[in-house]
């Protein structure tokens, strides 16, 4: 039963770590763009939460939901006038200007808010618990997983039932004839990458609510992401979902285990899915 309840357990964690990763795979899906400051986003979407809920009083939700579009801005920006300027056939320059973005970010978040850990308080939710059958699970990580599902859930229903999700699918199968189609395939990215941006900001808040966080901890975010996403395969949401509770459920047996081994144990669990299955439990591109 302890068992079974440690592995309860880890799929929770995993829906956090699907958070993390959901945005990654959808950047990379659409435009073929790995984004190294993808963890350094999200600190700083927790940062800004942080600074909304105490600033005007808010609970963390309500911080969410006004970071959110000020998120989405920032990230219609961002792609627009700075990573588009980046795509082509070359890999190189993407990851060149990523990796300085997510120095600039942690450097300017250790000038804004000193390098002492924060995290944002949810009340009575940290500590609220419910019953599933024989076993207990925390409310919030209960919320995280639920969460994951629906992002995943409404990513899917956006790419495959909606004019925009054509659009998506079209610029990332030929961008040069998605425009002779009248499609911006500039425009189509930014907004690509706002909507992964209010994502961003779902995975912020329980970043922000479950755990401490520091302007630093943007790399370890980005690990956790990756690994997610290539379990699950480039490009699949779903694997993505399936990538982190994997994960999830390799740290949560390796701490089981030995407290020493879990963030060990969760590696591990990376490499025996790479091991046996190169490309991902489910590999697809947005197609």
């Amino acid at each position: 039963m302890n068992w079974l309840d440690t592995i309860l357990q880890g799929v929770l964690l995993g829906g956090l770590y699907a958070l993390f990763a959901a945005g990654l795979s959808l950047v990379f899906g659409i435009m073929r763009l790995v984004n190294l400051a993808h963890g350094d986003l999200i600190v700083l979407a927790a940062f800004a939460i942080l600074v909304l809920t105490t600033s005007l009083g808010v609970s963390p939700f309500v911080g969410a939901l006004i970071a959110a579009p000020l998120m989405f801005t920032a990230g219609w920006v961002l792609q627009y006038f700075l990573l588009n300027r980046t795509l082509g056939k070359d890999i190189l320059p993407p990851l060149l200007v990523t990796f300085g973005l997510s120095i600039v970010l942690q450097n300017g978040l250790l000038e804004g808010f000193s390098a002492d850990s924060r995290r944002v308080s949810a009340g009575s939710l940290e500590s609220a618990s419910i019953a599933l059958g024989p076993f207990n699970a925390g409310v919030m990580p209960l919320m995280t997983f639920l969460s994951a599902v629906a992002v995943i859930v409404c990513l899917n229903q956006l790419i495959y039932r909606t004019a925009v999700g054509r659009a998506f699918r079209a610029t990332s199968d030929d961008p040069v004839t998605a425009g002779l189609m009248g499609i911006r395939p500039q425009r189509i990215f930014a907004l690509a990458t706002g909507l992964v941006m209010v994502v961003v900001t779902i995975a912020a808040l329980y970043l922000g609510t479950r755990a401490n966080f520091e302007p630093t901890s943007g790399p370890a975010r980005l690990i956790y992401a990756f690994e997610a996403v290539i379990i699950g395969g480039l490009g699949s949401l779903w694997g993505t979902l399936a990538g982190g509770v994997i994960l999830g459920i390799g740290q949560t047996v390796g701490g089981a285990i030995n407290p020493e081994w879990q963030i060990l144990a969760g590696h591990l669990a990376f490499l025996l899915v790479l091991l046996f299955k190169p490309r991902g439990l489910f590999p697809r591109a947005v197609d």
